[in-house]
């Protein structure tokens, strides 16, 4: 139980425990007394304008967003002067603890990385951009199913509000993409790298952009990170195209939640390295036990068109030329 007396918000939810803590904002676990169910609901801690503006944004944003990948948004207002927000409560830890542990095995995190992409690409859709993907915005639970949250900082594609009021750049200095070092405007793209950073992150077990803020951020305006070869088979290539310096060469959400699934299909097959020494696996969810009919519809198409263009190459020729010669055999005998 909290140490404080439960708050009773909006008349319907009574917070239960405290469950975390963030800069600006507690959350609790709290008991809604209409539905029956219990739900995180994040308060604001200490309140300034922009923190109003910030909480106001979220809901609005999250208001849009309909996503299994993405934590619902049930409710928002305010008490006695405090911004709140009732958001789906999510059984499970931060990515941030599981790579802590260390990496991730390459099929498990293919199954969570597609998740968090298709969940980019169902905001990128509506013309919302996160800005600040990153291990701690990621939620896994106990069977490996993956959410995006906090879009506390998220804004429309062609908002104007790119910079906080002090002139800081908005995101987090590890993970944010060059265009939003330079302060430019940022596109769905910017999420694309950073949720490379955090892929490379997880196969590695090392930071892409170490050291203190401002010299993390400025790093990768003059170099891409350095992606090893020796990741399993497809990976280097897939992080290279996320990670380009220029926005317009990256893969879409939608793309790179399609390779990864991919990737998860073909990390199935034996001999492919995809599970290295040290790596961890995640246990599927019964929701990834359901979706693996759809993991098999987008992978069977493109092994389809390979078989075809391995067939043409090594024996259809061959077996134009053999039938284009049976006239002639039959003749000489």
């Amino acid at each position: 139980m909290t140490a404080s007396p439960p708050l009773l918000l909006g008349g319907r939810f009574e917070t239960v425990e405290s469950i975390g803590h963030g800069g600006m904002a507690d959350v609790y676990r709290a008991h809604d007394h209409v539905l029956h169910r219990d739900v995180a609901v994040k308060v604001l801690r200490e309140v300034t304008e922009v923190d109003r503006e910030r909480c106001a944004s979220e809901a609005q944003l999250l208001g849009m967003l309909s996503h299994e990948a993405i934590v619902a948004l049930y409710d928002s207002s305010v008490e006695d002067d405090r911004p709140w927000l009732a958001l789906e409560l999510v059984s499970g830890r931060p990515m941030s603890e599981l790579l802590a542990e260390g990496p991730l095995a390459a099929r498990s995190l293919a199954l969570l990385a597609a998740q968090v992409a298709a969940g980019l690409a169902h905001a990128h859709a509506r013309g919302v951009v996160h800005r600040d993907i990153k291990p701690s915005n990621v939620l896994v639970t106990p069977g490996g199913r993956a959410l995006l949250s906090d879009f506390g900082i998220a804004r429309l594609v062609g908002s104007e509000d790119q910079l906080t009021l002090d002139g800081n750049v908005v995101g987090t200095a590890a993970y944010i993409a060059p265009e939003q070092v330079r302060g430019q405007r940022v596109s769905g793209a910017a999420d694309v790298y950073a949720l490379g950073l955090l892929l490379l992150e997880s196969l590695t077990g090392e930071r892409c952009f170490p050291g203190p803020a401002t010299e993390a951020a400025l790093a990768r305006l003059h170099q891409g990170p350095l992606i090893p070869t020796s990741l399993p088979a497809g990976w280097p290539g897939l992080l290279v195209a996320m990670t380009a310096l220029d926005p317009d060469d990256r893969p879409t959400a939608q793309a790179t939640a399609e390779r990864l699934l991919e990737l998860a299909g073909a990390a199935n097959t034996p001999g492919d390295g995809a599970t290295q020494g040290g790596t961890r696996d995640v246990p599927p969810t019964p929701e990834a036990a359901l979706s693996t009919p759809v993991l098999e519809l987008v992978v069977t198409p493109h092994r389809t068109r390979r078989r075809l263009r391995w067939f043409w190459t090594n024996l259809a020729i061959p077996l134009v030329v053999l039938v284009g010669a049976l006239p002639w055999w039959f003749v000489r005998t």
